[in-house]
């Protein structure tokens, strides 16, 4: 009975509050559009288009592309009482790469790699959450191939399909009954998903040549992760059973986006943009872990829906300069109750800015830098697995680079 407990609470920690929170989405997937707040939805007008709103790929001839990575440093910490902790630094660059070509007058085509999920936390070793969490890491890739078609000169459309992979690591501590000698064990969990399968599409209205609405859907994700749990540290081969060890499943869904955007050339020379982002984390409601002896747990999640609003512009400063900046508001879909270790993230601003320079016709360079502010969580009637109350601060430094090559 204290295996199965042991591993329901684990295995709950992992897919629950680690793998699929607003935290770990990332939505960074052009240093041009991060310059804007990330609204692009409406834009859509270079090979990231296929991220953000691929029907905007017939507004582009010959072919292009667009590759980079985003360098992101988060740092978050805790307090209950008079000492801080806070995690470990840590830094992640998950890369972007589109490639576009213009098939016909009406037909599009394009593929991307993106990491549409990812990042992790990392505390030390013997903090007091140790049993909630000391290092939570995901990584989420997808690729997706897609066509956009002009239906008309106001009109396009573009649909998508998305296989993506995962792998995930947790390691936490749990303790040593007092009548073993006490102290702590080293949990490490570890768990795969080979191929999930989505599909996206986009739709593009320019009904003038200063105004154009663009939107985007990215569907659910569906992922069934097969985990493997490895306990050391017990002072006896006979506590081995009451501990993680050996495989288990679990399906989790990620949320469906769903993007509204709107550009407006106000001249020339400027640009403003804005998007709403609406997020479908209410499917995910309940976990089902499955272990290998054939039993079987579930435990609510209640997580909400959430919204981001973005707004950016984007201006010719000099000949082969633009200048781009940017504003935007993250509602969590987490409930505060819920808020743990792993994920210690709450409302967000994001602050951005970044440059554009064209070293010729066909070659760009974009890069930007966006500090991202989590609202204080306190947490005070704690559901995390031990409870663990609390007030979490969190915040963000990120600085992208891409690089726009026209054929």
């Amino acid at each position: 009975m204290k295996l199965k407990l042991y591993s329901f609470a684990l295995f709950i920690l992992i897919f629950s509050n680690s793998v699929f929170a607003g935290g770990f989405q990332i939505n960074e997937h052009s240093a041009r559009a991060m310059a804007m707040g990330g609204a692009f939805t409406g834009l859509a007008d270079d090979a990231s288009a296929i991220y953000f709103n691929a029907a905007g790929l017939t507004q582009l001839s010959g072919t292009h592309f667009l590759f980079g990575t985003t360098l992101i440093a988060p740092s978050s910490s805790w307090m209950n009482g008079g000492t801080e902790y806070k995690t470990e630094s840590q830094t992640f660059f998950p890369t972007h790469i589109f490639i576009s070509h213009r098939a016909s007058d009406n037909i599009a085509l394009g593929i991307g790699f993106t990491t549409p999920f990812g990042l992790g936390t990392k505390w030390d070793a013997n903090w007091p959450g140790r049993y909630n969490a000391i290092e939570t890491t995901l990584k989420v890739f997808t690729i997706s191939p897609v066509v956009a078609i002009k239906v008309s000169e106001q009109f396009s459309l573009s649909a998508g399909f998305v296989y993506s992979w995962a792998n995930v690591t947790i390691t936490k501590k749990a303790p040593i009954p007092t009548m073993f000698g006490g102290g702590d064990a080293l949990v490490t969990i570890e768990g795969k998903d080979k191929s999930a399968f989505g599909y996206n599409f986009g739709l593009l209205y320019k009904p003038s040549q200063e105004l154009s609405f663009g939107l985007s859907f990215h569907s659910q994700l569906k992922y069934g992760f097969e985990g493997n749990a490895t306990t050391t540290g017990l002072p006896s081969p006979a506590l081995a059973p009451s501990y993680p060890n050996g495989p288990a499943t679990a399906n989790l869904t990620a949320p469906f986006n769903l993007t509204g955007g709107i550009a407006y050339h106000v001249s020339p020379k400027v640009k403003m943009v804005a998007d709403v982002q609406y997020i479908g984390w209410s499917s995910y409601d309940t976990l089902k872990v499955v272990f290998s002896n054939g039993s079987s747990s579930a435990s609510p999640r209640m997580y909400e829906n959430s919204f981001i609003i973005r707004l950016g512009t984007e201006f010719e400063a000099a000949e082969n300069l633009d200048l781009g900046a940017g504003i935007y508001y993250d509602k969590s879909p987490v409930k505060e109750d819920y808020v743990d270790p792993s994920l210690p993230e709450g409302n967000r601003l994001g602050f951005s800015a970044g440059f554009g320079y064209k070293f010729s016709e066909n070659i760009t360079i974009n890069g930007s830098y966006l500090f991202i502010h989590n609202g204080e969580v306190n947490v005070t009637s704690s559901k995390a697995s031990p409870p663990f109350n609390g007030t979490y601060k969190s915040h963000a430094h990120l600085a992208s680079i891409s690089l726009s090559i026209g054929i």
